[in-house]
């Protein structure tokens, strides 16, 4: 007599529908039934996983008490904990919760981004943020701007140096001399000064 969700796609080829019905016509309410169409009995496609296990635990927060005294708080800009073997790594940022991970080619289950990926993101949204302000206040035609951010190691002088590469695209019925200017806004978005000009680390011990 516990609440049951049932989670069946039409296209199963292992497990019939017959088979969902009465495990749910038996059920007690609270019940659910979830139809998971367009996917195999594995849920092998990705995406398919990735819907079924956020339905999940969407689901299942409403049967389940949540456990606030676990849950990361900071009265820091970040707040990050690693309690469990591997590298999956749960995050608070500002008011927001998230994963940190590294990829599967490094030993991690890739749940989350990396540490430069990280990086990287910041850079990305900071640059189109930038830019959307000062074209805002313009007044120019700017459509929308996509953001893509690369990052390697390469060696400048015999020092190993973080490239990021950028590549900015715009759309809009924009001049060429308003582009070139977007361009140079780019590089002046505060994200881009910190990583580019280097930044001071202070470490502590806390009690």
């Amino acid at each position: 007599r516990k609440a049951v969700l049932v989670a069946h796609s039409p296209q199963d080829s292992i497990v019939g529908i017959d088979n969902a019905a009465k495990i749910y016509s038996n059920a007690h309410h609270p019940k659910s039934f979830i139809s998971l169409d367009g996917a195999d009995h594995l849920l092998s496609k990705r995406e398919d996983s990735t819907y079924i296990g956020e339905v999940i635990a969407s689901w299942v927060s409403r049967y389940v008490p949540d456990t606030e005294s676990d849950e990361l708080s900071t009265d820091a800009l970040v707040v990050a904990r690693l309690s469990e073997p591997g590298f999956t790594t749960q995050m608070k940022v500002g008011n927001h919760t998230m994963l940190a991970d590294e990829p599967l080619s490094v030993g991690g289950k890739d749940l989350g981004p990396s540490p430069f990926e990280l990086n990287a993101a910041g850079l990305a949204a900071c640059t189109v943020m930038t830019i959307r302000m000062y074209t805002d206040r313009k007044e120019w035609p700017l459509d929308s701007v996509d953001v893509h951010v690369d990052h390697e190691k390469v060696t400048r002088e015999e020092e190993k140096v973080d490239l990021f590469t950028r590549r900015i695209s715009l759309k809009g019925d924009l001049s060429d001399e308003q582009r070139t200017r977007i361009l140079t806004i780019a590089n002046k978005c505060p994200v881009h000064r910190t990583l580019e000009h280097g930044s001071e680390i202070k470490t502590e011990l806390s009690t």
